[in-house]
C-alpha cells in the first residue's frame, strides 16, 4: 500500500522488452509551506476543528473557515483507521525497503555506466511524445532503451518501440507509481548496453512517484503550458526531488494564457537549484539544450564506471 494515496498492491505485471533538492542520491525530500503561525510542536493554538475522526494523537484536519487541510500532523496525510504515528512508520518501513533495493538499483546501472533518468508528469503532459522525439532526435548516436509505467496497457510501450528502440511495459494496476522493486526486475530483462541510456517514464501523477526513488540519476519532472502555472505549488513534493523541469508543448503558449515566468518562479520557490528548460516535442524547439544535457550524463555515466566497477560487473575492459 502507497501511504500517500492508498494505492493498492498485488496487481503489477512486468511484460518482455522488445526490438528540496536531494541531499544525497536516494534521499526522499517533502517540501510543504510553513506558515507564520505554525510551530514545531503539536499545539495547534484552536486553530484545529473538533475532528471527530481524527487519530489518537488528536491530529485531526486544520479546519480554518472553509478550509480543511488533512496535511497536517507528522504524516502530513490521513488514512481512515490509522493514526499519525501508524502512518509514518508504515511510510518508513515501506520507503526504508524502497531506498535500499533503489541503491541496489543504482550501483547495477553505476557498474554498467548507464544514465538513467526517472520521467515524472501529470497524465497528459506529453511525455510519450517527448521520449519519441528525443530517441529520434538522438539518432542512434547511443544506445538507448526504455521502462514503461502505465495502470493498464501497452500503448504507449508500442509507440517507443515503433522508434525501433528496446522498451519494457509494467502495468501497476491499481498501483499509481514505479517503485524500485518493479525497475530492478526490469534491468536484466532489458539487456541494456554499457555507457547507454535508460529512460523511464513513471505513472501519470504528480503526487506518489515524488517519493519513491528508483535509483535514477535525476528526477525530469515535465510540465505543459496546457496545465496550470501553479501545479508547483499545489503539487511542491514533486518540483522538490526533481533536479530537471522541462516545460513542454511551448508551441502552444500563443493560444494560451499560461505564464511561463509565473510557472518558473513557482517552481524555483519550491525547489531554488531546479534546472528549467522550455521545450516543444512537437516542434524540436529546445531540444538542442536538453539533449546537450542527457549527452553530458551519459558521459559522465561512463567515466564514472571505475575499473574495479566493471571487474564487479563482469564486464571486459
Amino acid at each position: 500500500m502507497c501511504t500517500v494515496c492508498g494505492c493498492g498492491t498485488g496487481e503489477i505485471r512486468i511484460g518482455q522488452a522488445v526490438a528540496r533538492p536531494r541531499a544525497k542520491a536516494g534521499a526522499t525530500v517533502a517540501w510543504r509551506a510553513v506558515a507564520a503561525h505554525e510551530h514545531d510542536h503539536d499545539d495547534h493554538h484552536g486553530h484545529t476543528a473538533h475532528d471527530p475522526h481524527g487519530d489518537a494523537t488528536g491530529h485531526g484536519p486544520r479546519v480554518e473557515g472553509d478550509n480543511v487541510d488533512y496535511g497536517t500532523g507528522p504524516a502530513h496525510a490521513h488514512a481512515p483507521g490509522l493514526s499519525q504515528g501508524q502512518m509514518v512508520r508504515i511510510e518508513q518501513d515501506i520507503l526504508g525497503k524502497n531506498d535500499r533495493l533503489a541503491e541496489a538499483n543504482r550501483r547495477w546501472l553505476g557498474e554498467r555506466g548507464i544514465f538513467a533518468l526517472n520521467l515524472v508528469s501529470s497524465p497528459g503532459s506529453g511525455k510519450t511524445t517527448l521520449l519519441c522525439r528525443t530517441i529520434t532526435e538522438l539518432g542512434g548516436r547511443l544506445p538507448v532503451a526504455v521502462v514503461e509505467g502505465d495502470q493498464q496497457t501497452d500503448f504507449d510501450a508500442e509507440r517507443i518501440r515503433a522508434t525501433g528502440v528496446r522498451a519494457l511495459q509494467i502495468n501497476t494496476g491499481k498501483g499509481c507509481h514505479l517503485d524500485a522493486h518493479m525497475v530492478g526486475q526490469a534491468l536484466p530483462r532489458l539487456e541494456l548496453a554499457d555507457d547507454s541510456l535508460l529512460l523511464i517514464e513513471n505513472v501519470g501523477n504528480l503526487v506518489c512517484p515524488a517519493a519513491f526513488d528508483l535509483g535514477e540519476a535525476h528526477k525530469v519532472v515535465i510540465l505543459s503550458v496546457t496545465e496550470g502555472e501553479d501545479k508547483p505549488l499545489k503539487y511542491p513534493d514533486m518540483f522538490a526531488a526533481a533536479d530537471l523541469m522541462l516545460v513542454n508543448k511551448v508551441d502552444l503558449l500563443p493560444y494560451l494564457s499560461f505564464d511561463v515566468d509565473r510557472a518558473v518562479e513557482f517552481a524555483l520557490r519550491v525547489n531554488p537549484r531546479l534546472q528549467v528548460m522550455k521545450v516543444s516535442a512537437t516542434t524540436g524547439e529546445g531540444f538542442d539544450e536538453w539533449l546537450a544535457w542527457i549527452g553530458a550524463g551519459v558521459e559522465a555515466a561512463s567515466a564514472d564506471r571505475s575499473p574495479s566497477q566493471v571487474a564487479a560487473a563482469g564486464v571486459v575492459a
